[in-house]
């Protein structure tokens, strides 16, 4: 398979992709309501196919933080905030009686149970706060932040796995890029579907280009210095 880690010179200033697999010209950022915070871990190498700072070139009210931990919501942010007023994305699994609510996302209390009344619940939820990274990095950010335990905590129950397939396996069936993540969160917390489609559809463009180029056949050494033709 082709290279599709970019160099510094040749990455997309946007997204950080290479100019076979960017997708974001032409993006329009939407005025979000529910704001959106993205931890990135900084040793999450995917520059292929990660999906964190494509979701937060779609979104006006959206900040993309690197790093391993922050003293608070607000140092994280950038500006003040209520804890209580926000959600983080819980790793726990989804419990029988969670997964029973037929909702795609729930919103849960401390002893990971769904809150009884989830309309308003969800009504009274000002940002949601996204981990991105493997697996196991996205376990780091949760465990070296323990300010999110003052957030509430919410769980995706998708009714489609991911838009990755085979390309990523996810240790989940529930599992989700970033931005489907977010997409999925925003479009329902704020009841605008078009906020889905319109992240959805550069996501399915970038899976379209990468495996576009996997079934490619490589290029020659002296093809590849041919001139600016060859893929970066």
């Amino acid at each position: 398979m082709q290279n599709d880690v970019p160099s510094a010179a040749e990455a997309c200033p946007r997204c950080g992709k290479s100019a076979a697999l960017c997708v974001c010209a032409g993006i329009a950022p939407i005025d979000n309501r529910i704001a959106v915070l993205i931890l990135q871990h900084p040793q999450e190498q995917d520059a292929a196919l990660g999906t964190a700072r494509l979701t937060a070139l779609h979104l006006k009210r959206a900040t993309l933080r690197i790093g391993l931990s922050w003293p608070n919501l607000g140092k994280a942010l950038g500006r003040p905030v209520d804890p209580k007023r926000w959600a983080v994305l819980y790793l726990g699994s989804a419990r029988p009686a969670v997964l029973a609510q037929g909702r795609e996302i729930v919103l849960l209390d401390r002893k990971g149970e769904a809150l009884a009344d989830q309309a308003a619940a969800l009504a009274e939820i000002e940002g949601v706060i996204v981990l991105d990274g493997s697996w196991s990095q996205v376990k780091a950010l949760w465990w070296r932040n323990a300010w999110m335990l003052k957030c509430r905590r919410i769980v995706l129950v998708p009714r489609r796995p991911s838009r990755y397939g085979k390309l990523r396996r996810e240790p989940r069936r529930e599992g989700l890029s970033t931005l489907e993540a977010v997409a999925l969160l925003l479009s329902r917390l704020e009841g605008r579907r078009e906020i889905e489609d319109a992240l959805i559809a550069s996501f399915d463009k970038l899976l379209e280009r990468y495996r576009a180029r996997r079934r490619a056949p490589p290029q020659p050494p002296s093809a590849a210095k041919s001139g600016p033709s060859s893929l970066p």
